[in-house]
C-alpha cells in the first residue's frame, strides 16, 4: 500500500496554485508593468529560502464521483522566508485572481499571517495589491448576505508594531484594508505609477457626488508620499523590495534582540576637512545639512525616510563604525529648518521606531524654532510639536545632539533630552537663545531706539555690543553647553559616543505601543 495517489492529488492542486489566475490574468499583470505575487516573493527573499503555508487553500469544485473539476487558488499567499539570511514572514495579495478582493480568497490566512509574525516575533513583510482581503459588492450576491463590518484580527496588527518590524509594499491598486494595512506598518513604500493607494476607489467617490477622478488623481505616490500617509516612493518594484531589506538591515528581528552590528571599513577617526568651513558665517545663508549627514555616518549608510514630506527635518538610519543609529536634522534650505507640523509627525515616527527597536538616537540640530505664521497656526504646529517634545523625553534611548549652527526657542531645546544627562557637543557655529538677536532686538530695545537721534547707526551700536556675546565659547564658560569641538572631529566623536551607547542599550520594552 502507497499514498503516492494522494501525493500526485496534492501536486496537482500545488500546480493549480502556482498557476494563479490563469494565463491571461498573469499576462495582464505584466501589462500593468507589475509582477505576479510569486514573482514578487522570488525577487524579495533570499534564493529557495520561501516556505508556503496554506497553498492549495481555495475554491475547489467536484463531479458526483468525487473528482476535482475546477480549482481557484485563494488570492493571498504567504509563509516563511529568508531575507539577507534572517527569518521574516511574507505575505501578499494576488491581484491575477478576482483583483485581491476577498471573494476568492481564504480570510483566515491573513489572520494567520498576521498571527504567526506575532507569536514568532518574526519581522513581516506585506506586498499589498488590492483591496488586501477586503470585500466587494459582489460578495453580497456570493454570501448570499449583507455584513457589518469588522476589524477582526486587526488587534494583531497593532500589538505586531510593538513586537518585531513590520514593512509594507504598495505594488498595485491599494483601497480600503489594503490602504489600512499599508499605514500600518513601521515603513512603507509604494511604487511610482503602478501603485495607487485610496480609501475608496473611482466608482465610489464618483457615486458619492465628489468628482469624476482617475485612480492616479486620488492616490498617486506623489500625493502620500508628500502628505505622510506612505514614507517613501520607489521607481519600480525591484527598488521598492531594495528599501525594504535595507530597512531591515538597520533593525533588530524582534524588540528581544540589540539591532545588529555589522563589520565597518569607514575609519572611526576619518576627518573631513570641508566640514571646517560648510556653514557660513551669515546666519542668513544656507548649507547642505545632507552632505555633513554623509559626511560624519558611515560611508553609504545614510537610510533616509520620507524625503519628500516634513521637509524641514530630515529623518533616517545610519551606521557609526557598524553600530545602527537612527538620526535626524533640520535641513536649512527648507524653511531654514523651522519645525513645521508635518516635520513633526514625521519626527515623532523615527523617534517611536527607535524607542521600539533600541536605536541609539542623534540630532544633528540646526533649528530656528518652531516655524511662524498664519498658517503654522492653523496647522496647530505648537501642538504636533509638544507631541515630538514629549516622544523625545519618553524615548529610553541614548541620546546625543551636535549643535551645528541654530538652536532657539522651544524647537530648539530640542537639543536636550528632558530627564536625561546625555553628551550635547556644539560647533564654533553654534548660535542660540530664545529668539534669534535679528529678530528680537528691535522689540527688547524699542524705547532705546526711539529716542536715540541716529536710529540705524545706534541699532547698528546695539547689535555689534550684543554680537559680541553670542559667542558659544561664552556658554562653554558656564557650562551651558558641555563642549565645543572642531567639525572635523564629529565622525570620531559621534562613533565614541555610540559605542558608549551601545553599550548602555537594553532590550526592556518600550513603555508604550508603536503607533502607525
Amino acid at each position: 500500500m502507497s499514498w503516492q495517489d494522494e501525493i500526485d492529488a496534492l501536486r496537482a492542486r500545488e500546480a493549480l496554485a502556482e498557476a494563479m489566475g490563469g494565463p491571461d490574468k498573469v499576462a495582464r499583470q505584466h501589462e500593468f508593468n507589475k509582477l505576479t505575487i510569486r514573482e514578487r516573493i522570488d525577487a524579495i527573499a533570499d534564493p529557495a529560502s520561501f516556505h508556503e503555508i496554506g497553498k492549495i487553500a481555495g475554491n475547489a469544485e467536484y463531479d458526483d464521483d468525487g473528482n476535482l473539476t475546477a480549482f481557484r487558488p485563494s488570492n493571498f499567499v504567504f509563509g516563511t522566508a529568508d531575507i539577507d539570511d534572517r527569518p521574516v514572514v511574507l505575505s501578499g495579495d494576488d491581484f491575477t485572481v478576482r483583483g485581491g478582493s476577498a471573494d476568492a480568497s481564504i480570510p483566515g490566512k491573513r489572520l494567520q499571517a498576521e498571527g504567526l509574525a506575532l507569536e514568532l516575533r518574526l519581522p513581516h513583510i506585506r506586498l499589498v495589491d488590492g483591496m488586501g482581503g477586503g470585500g466587494s459588492v459582489k460578495t453580497i450576491e456570493m454570501a448570499g448576505r449583507t455584513y457589518i463590518p469588522e476589524l477582526r484580527g486587526w488587534d494583531t496588527v497593532v500589538r505586531h508594531l510593538a513586537v518585531a518590524p513590520s514593512v509594507s509594499l504598495a505594488l498595485g491598486s491599494v483601497a480600503g484594508i489594503g490602504a489600512a494595512r499599508v499605514a500600518t506598518s513601521h515603513y512603507s513604500v509604494i511604487v511610482k505609477d503602478s501603485a495607487q493607494m485610496m480609501i475608496a476607489g473611482p466608482a465610489l467617490v464618483d457615486w458619492a457626488s465628489l468628482g469624476d477622478v482617475s485612480k492616479e488623481e486620488l492616490g498617486a505616490s506623489r500625493i502620500h508620499t508628500r502628505n505622510g500617509a506612505i514614507d517613501d516612493e520607489a521607481a519600480s518594484e525591484a527598488e521598492a523590495f531594495e528599501a525594504a531589506r535595507r530597512f531591515l538591515s538597520y533593525l533588530p528581528s524582534s524588540v528581544d534582540e540589540l539591532p545588529p552590528v555589522i563589520p565597518c571599513d569607514d575609519d572611526p577617526n576619518r576627518r573631513d576637512e570641508q566640514l571646517i568651513d560648510i556653514v557660513p558665517k551669515d546666519p542668513r545663508k544656507v548649507y547642505k545639512m545632507h552632505d555633513v549627514l554623509e559626511s560624519v555616518v558611515d560611508r553609504n549608510s545614510f537610510f533616509e525616510i520620507g524625503r519628500k514630506w516634513g521637509r524641514s527635518i530630515i529623518t533616517g538610519l545610519a551606521r557609526f563604525n557598524g553600530t545602527p543609529v537612527a538620526v535626524f536634522a533640520e535641513n536649512p534650505r527648507v524653511y531654514g529648518g523651522a519645525w513645521t507640523a508635518d516635520a513633526c509627525r514625521k519626527l515623532i515616527r523615527l523617534i517611536d521606531l527607535a524607542s521600539t527597536f533600541h536605536l541609539p538616537l542623534i540630532h544633528l540640530e540646526d533649528c530656528p524654532g518652531f516655524l511662524i505664521g498664519k498658517s503654522s497656526e492653523e496647522d496647530a504646529t505648537i501642538r504636533l510639536g509638544s507631541q515630538a517634545l514629549a516622544a523625545l523625553g519618553q524615548s529610553p534611548v541614548p541620546y546625543c545632539c551636535v549643535v551645528v549652527r541654530k538652536a532657539f526657542g522651544v524647537a530648539g531645546g530640542a537639543n536636550h533630552k528632558p530627564g536625561s544627562h546625555h553628551i550635547r557637543v556644539a560647533w564654533p557655529s553654534g548660535d542660540w537663545g530664545s529668539l534669534p538677536i535679528e529678530g528680537g532686538i528691535e522689540v527688547a530695545y524699542k524705547a532705546e531706539l526711539a529716542e536715540s537721534d541716529d536710529y540705524d547707526a545706534h541699532l547698528s551700536r546695539i547689535k555689534e555690543r550684543l554680537n559680541r556675546l553670542r559667542s558659544p565659547l561664552r556658554s562653554a564658560e558656564f557650562f551651558e553647553i558641555e563642549e565645543i569641538i572642531d567639525p572635523r572631529d564629529t565622525r570620531r566623536i559621534l562613533c565614541q559616543w555610540t559605542r558608549l551607547a551601545r553599550r548602555a542599550l537594553t532590550t526592556e520594552p518600550a513603555r508604550f505601543w508603536y503607533r502607525p
